[in-house]
């Protein structure tokens, strides 16, 4: 038996750009009825969050936060 899940996506994914730079913001709902939020950067390196968020909106505005409070260089990838 498998278990299909399909994933649920939210309407506020969308690209964010700060200080030249964009990333790729994915929120979807987990398995667990959370939503996951994922940054992916121009390189393709995802950063997912540990913890999930009540609602869609908390998880644009924690990215948002962290883009504003940390840079959005705090969200790409380094490559090594």
């Amino acid at each position: 038996m498998e278990d299909d899940f399909e994933v649920e996506m939210s309407a506020l994914s969308q690209e964010l750009t700060a200080e030249g730079k964009t990333v790729q913001v994915d929120i979807y709902r987990g398995d667990t009825g959370g939503w996951i939020l994922e940054v992916i950067d121009e390189s393709g390196v995802s950063t997912v969050w540990e913890d999930e968020f009540d609602t869609e909106e908390a998880a644009l505005d924690e990215v948002k936060a962290t883009i504003r409070d940390e840079g959005i260089d705090s969200l790409i990838g380094m490559d090594v």
